[in-house]
């Protein structure tokens, strides 16, 4: 019902924890094994229009994953040497640019009046809407996913499994969900949305989502994606992987080595299930659930039954980021910042757009009509399809 974590395997000396991983992921990814080699970009037609509506930039994201935030028109960005800014989102003009006194690992997370990063020494800041710190705390661990922010909380998790919960006002802390433990996981970006006003949908090592209460930190419930498979640890690296997103009851993840479902909300009670393995995890909307897999095929699967829809060979081993939909279209970002555009409805390129050349390894954001893409050398850059 989630969707969390993002990896590739050119990501893998620094997104993975655990040397034996390594090792196993690096033999996949050796000059002797073709393949692994990224595919060569096929040539097509445009179908689509698309505008590049401005560019900033905000600062390197080093070896950590750096998702913009977009609320009511402005796009929120972080960089790893602590840069915090507000851009509009129309224009890509600066509304407050901030300094961080650490590094960051983190960000950003906002509601539009409190923003939030953290820090790999387990900091977490909070700036008012001026960019100015309001307040800030050390926390258990790293801090790896955007913390999220609303229902007058700012919630944190850091790499050891802990979800903890901060009064929005004060940074007084409200309560701690620790998850059990497992031998070996991913060491990448976990996220956090909101299910209603109440629960906060999170995915953990080991295949399990959780909604767990706002109010107390107690869960709701806890249902698993998939279950461990395989003789050694590396085998059954389980984790559900990338950001939690929802529409209407419906919720959505997929796992490494694992499966991708469909879960009820209200029930936790599984909806359908599809074999799966992705390192970033799913998108959806109300017709389709989209994900690359961990060879970066991109595949759609009906929203409603788990039917496949269809899936894009095309983009095989270029460290595709997770795709975004955006109405009639599928955007998905690559390791060279080439920006594809597919059609929902087929899967078939449509239009293609170049960066500045460096990876985009976190999913693009929605900011009314464009879509905000930030590469790893910090420069964001907007696009709208015409």
């Amino acid at each position: 019902m989630l969707h969390l974590k993002t990896l590739t395997l050119r990501r893998a000396a620094y997104a993975l924890g655990m040397a034996s991983l390594l090792a196993a992921l690096g033999a996949c990814s050796s000059n002797k094994d073709h393949r692994r080699d990224p595919t060569p970009l096929t040539t097509f037609k445009p179908v689509l229009e698309v505008k590049q509506a401005w560019k900033a930039s905000v600062g390197k994201s080093g070896h950590f994953l750096f998702q913009p935030a977009v609320v009511n028109g402005f796009v929120y960005a972080a960089g790893q040497n602590g840069t915090v800014a507000k851009f509009d989102a129309t224009t890509g003009h600066v509304i407050w640019r901030s300094k961080m006194s650490s590094d960051l690992s983190a960000g950003v997370g906002t509601d539009g009046t409190l923003t939030a990063v953290g820090s790999l020494d387990g900091t977490l800041f909070v700036l008012d809407n001026n960019g100015k710190l309001s307040w800030k705390v050390n926390v258990s661990g790293e801090i790896l996913s955007p913390p999220l922010i609303g229902n007058g909380m700012v919630i944190v998790r850091t790499i050891d499994g802990r979800v903890t919960a901060f009064d929005a006002q004060t940074g007084e802390q409200k309560w701690v969900f620790l998850n059990r433990s497992v031998p070996l996981n991913l060491r990448t970006t976990m996220g956090l949305t909101f299910a209603g006003t109440n629960a906060v949908l999170a995915g953990f090592p080991g295949g399990s989502v959780a909604a767990i209460s706002v109010a107390n930190g107690d869960t709701f419930w806890q249902s698993a994606v998939s279950y461990p498979q395989g003789v050694t640890e590396v085998e059954r690296i389980n984790d559900v992987s990338g950001t939690p997103q929802l529409v209407g009851r419906l919720a959505c993840a997929g796992t490494y080595q694992g499966k991708i479902g469909c879960f009820d909300v209200e029930s936790g009670r599984a909806v359908w299930e599809q074999a799966f393995s992705t390192y970033n995890g799913v998108s959806e909307d109300e017709r389709q659930v989209v994900a690359a897999d961990d060879w970066s095929v991109v595949k759609a699967y009906d929203a409603n039954t788990g039917k496949p829809l269809w899936e894009n060979t095309f983009l095989k081993n270029r460290n595709l980021n997770r795709p975004v939909l955006l109405g009639q279209v599928v955007a998905v970002g690559d390791y060279q910042g080439f920006v594809h555009f597919l059609s929902a409805s087929t899967g078939e390129f449509i239009a293609r757009m170049k960066t500045d050349g460096h990876a985009i390894v976190a999913p693009a954001v929605v900011a009314g009509q464009s879509l905000v893409v930030q590469t790893s050398d910090g420069d964001l850059y907007a696009f709208q399809p015409q």
